[in-house]
């Protein structure tokens, strides 16, 4: 029998980023036909999975089985546009889904976190194509907003990744005992977790505790903090069964294997603030992806706009430590 041909990739809706406004603004349902006919995949691709030469995909076996590296961008939602100490580095769109597309087209990628507006913006680029897609669900938090810890949740809804046949969505749900808001956000969060699990979708839940200082909201990645917050988030909603964590390095690399102890949930790393030491972040996720609930990376900033300008260099080498 002769092997059936690989099946040819979807023709993008939209060939470039700058066919995309004039589609939006003359076909905005090709949004809804691009998430209909896009190829999906498992959340994890393991070992064991099935890749035969004669399938229509004919795709290696995975790089990484059973780990994930994903791209988030869904910083510019929430007015969080500033990469170091450029105030306005992910205000130009275009400039941003270039970079994202140039780093979801690396080898041992699989998919990117992202809000409504940029995945409708993939979607059209054919970007999204085998990749896992995951929606940012609050987004009403608004960074350096008197009302930052009533985080609101105006992105995703789990209907909305039910109909567009998204794969999983992320939730930020940051604590601040002396601010009330957090209580809004807390039972907010654990609702759209039974949400989630009722259409038996992975949720990625980003836990911390926090504080203001001068009047700025402070992450504490001290172990103390984090192992609170990680205890916290697991503990959410009637069902935890498909709930992941999104968890930061602690300040003291060396108090991670202790912390991750407090949850037999599974776990990404997220990037954060890395500054201009990028190789230091990469020692220690490096470190932290060797404990056992640690299942990959979720990092935005730092690889979409690496000090040296090499996107597909920092993205490899992330990629790498998986």
């Amino acid at each position: 029998m002769t092997p059936a041909r690989p099946t040819a990739p979807a023709t993008p809706a939209a060939p470039s980023v700058r066919d995309l406004v004039r589609l939006r603004a003359e076909r905005p349902e090709a949004i809804a036909e691009a998430a209909a006919r896009r190829k999906r995949r498992p959340l994890l691709r393991t070992a064991d999975t099935a890749y035969t030469a004669d399938s229509a995909s004919e795709r290696a076996r995975p790089p990484h089985p059973g780990r994930l590296m994903i791209i988030a961008a869904d910083h510019p939602a929430r007015g969080a546009l500033a990469v170091g100490d450029r105030a306005l580095a992910m205000a130009n769109r275009f400039e941003l889904l270039q970079r994202l597309c140039l780093a979801l087209s690396r080898p041992g990628v699989d998919g990117v976190l992202a809000s409504a507006d940029v995945l409708d913006d993939l979607l059209l680029l054919g970007a999204l194509e085998d990749k896992v897609v995951m929606g940012s669900m609050n987004r009403g938090g608004l960074a350096g907003a008197t009302f930052e810890l009533d985080d609101r949740f105006t992105g995703h809804r789990p209907e909305d990744l039910v109909r567009h046949g998204f794969d999983a969505g992320k939730l930020l749900l940051r604590i601040d005992h002396d601010d009330p808001g957090s209580l809004d956000t807390l039972h907010a969060a654990a609702r759209t977790i039974d949400a989630m699990a009722a259409h038996r979708l992975p949720v990625f839940v980003e836990p911390f505790l926090c504080r203001r200082v001068d009047g700025r909201l402070r992450n504490d990645l001290g172990a103390a903090a984090v192992t609170t917050s990680i205890a916290i988030a697991s503990g959410l909603a009637g069902t935890s069964a498909y709930t992941w964590l999104k968890v930061p390095v602690t300040e003291d690399p060396d108090d991670m294997a202790q912390v991750m102890e407090t949850s037999t949930l599974p776990a990404v790393l997220l990037g954060g603030e890395v500054g201009d030491d990028l190789d230091g972040a990469y020692g220690k996720w490096r470190e932290a992806l060797r404990l056992p609930t640690v299942r990959g990376l979720v990092v935005g900033r730092s690889l979409l706009y690496p000090v040296d300008g090499d996107v597909a260099g920092a993205v490899d080498t992330a990629v790498s430590l998986l």
